[in-house]
């Protein structure tokens, strides 16, 4: 384990965030996300200070009052809108996530160009609480996390030349940014490589950076670009597994749980390719009738990003797909849209088949997490695309994403495998996410810093 150092992280979400309850007091949340999920653990092996935007009116308060375990950047409402709903998503996650349609979509008009100034606003003012802790400890690493902090570095590096920068970008990386005019790919770039460090998931997004940044900036400079494949904290899942809030919950899904059970746990973002993860369990049963009554899919599904009309549409069309599914075979996917953590920890722990087959995915964490504890020799359905794939792929039944066939034959050979064979590629996931786990990816990161 690395000494105890000093830590400025720095992303758009912060570990909690505020809000007013039902009796009008004050309550704190967990904060969302993957990326905070893994960060999380970091706090307990080094002195970490937060730095994150104020998402909420209460967080503002918190923040005016200083009395906050994070430190808020608080940009004005429109500010904060463009950088994050028109420029970070959806403009940079689709091109990252490779769903843009470019026949048709997207046109840059002048309402993205003057999002593009907000991006730039908001980035800028993340650099300048960053230099205010810098001052109050210069000795310490800064910790950027991200695509919506792109620029960031550069405003950073401009005012604190000597300071140790590190960014880790947890999506995937397309090495064609051709959809961003010719200043704007130059100054993502270019912001990125006034890091020191600048990490991935994978060997594979490292090798995009290193490709793009050759064609937009002539390449990396003295940036180092490396990769580790973030992950969990085994001990807190293992914690999470018998609370009391999910054993009520694993408590109500056995109740009602079918012979056999496929899992997935997303969030309802187009890059998650639900739709046609629905689409290929409906092939399963239209032609594997042994399957009909005695397998069901559950579909837990976290809201998200539904300011943005990409994701509002996107959530139409999977209400659709479970339509056409349930026309076919009643009641086959039982399909919950709701933030509801404990629940998909007891569903974690209760399928007998785990289904992951994004388009595109950084790393995904939800591949890590349910077969650690997973109680039913469950089998991981893997997507050829998901950063997960690079560590975990021997171990599981790889699909391609866009194959609706072939997922709906890979879920077939996953319900059939036999005993021994599913609880030997189970439980060397669960060794490999022991091993490997967040503390030691932290660990390898601050090494390279």
């Amino acid at each position: 384990m690395a000494a105890r150092r000093p830590l400025i992280v720095v992303s758009n979400r912060g570990p909690v965030t505020f809000d007013r309850g039902p009796d009008g007091k004050r309550e704190a949340r967990r904060g969302g996300g993957g990326l905070v999920t893994a960060l999380r653990g970091l706090r307990a092996h080094h002195d970490v200070t937060w730095v994150a935007a104020a998402t909420t009116e209460e967080d503002r308060a918190v923040a005016a009052e200083g009395a906050s375990e994070v430190a808020f950047v608080t940009p004005d409402a429109g500010a904060y809108h463009g950088y994050y709903n028109v420029v970070a998503n959806p403009m940079l996650w689709f091109i990252q996530h490779g769903l843009w349609g470019r026949a048709l979509r997207p046109d840059l008009d002048r309402a993205f160009h003057d999002a593009w100034r907000d991006y730039e606003e908001v980035n800028r003012l993340f650099a300048e609480r960053v230099v205010v802790e810098l001052d109050n400890r210069p000795e310490a690493a800064v910790f950027f996390h991200d695509y919506h902090l792109y620029l960031a570095p550069r405003f950073v590096r401009q005012a604190r030349p000597d300071a140790r920068l590190a960014h880790f970008v947890h999506i995937p990386w397309q090495d064609d940014w051709t959809v961003l005019p010719e200043p704007m790919r130059r100054a993502v770039h270019e912001g990125l490589l006034a890091n020191d460090v600048v990490a991935f998931h994978t060997d594979r997004w490292a090798r995009s950076f290193r490709a793009s940044c050759a064609e937009v900036v002539g390449g990396c400079g003295d940036t180092l670009v490396t990769h580790h494949a973030i992950s969990i904290d085994p001990a807190e899942f293992d914690e999470l597994a018998v609370s009391e809030a999910v054993r009520a919950e694993e408590e109500k899904l056995v109740e009602r749980r079918p012979e056999k059970l496929v899992l997935r746990v997303d969030r309802t973002d187009p890059s998650k390719n639900i739709v046609r993860g629905f689409d290929a369990f409906g092939l399963l049963l239209d032609t594997h009738a042994e399957w009909r009554g005695r397998v069901r899919m559950l579909a837990l599904l976290d809201p998200s990003r539904q300011a943005i009309p990409e994701y509002v549409e996107y959530l139409a069309a999977v209400e659709r797909a479970v339509e056409r599914v349930n026309g076919r075979h009643t009641g086959a996917i039982e399909l919950r849209v709701a933030d509801n953590f404990p629940r998909s920890i007891a569903a974690y722990k209760q399928y007998d088949v785990l289904l992951v087959n994004a388009v595109y995915d950084g790393m995904n964490l939800v591949a890590k997490e349910a077969p650690l504890v997973n109680t039913r020799d469950g089998v991981l359905v893997l997507s050829e695309n998901a950063g997960a794939h690079e560590e975990l792929g021997r171990w599981a039944v790889t699909v391609n994403p866009f194959d609706v066939w072939g997922q709906a034959e890979a879920l077939h050979e996953a319900l059939t495998l036999d005993g021994p064979e599913r609880r030997r590629r189970l439980e060397a996931i669960r060794g490999h996410v022991r091993e490997h786990d967040v503390l030691a990816w932290s660990d390898a990161l601050l090494a390279d810093l």
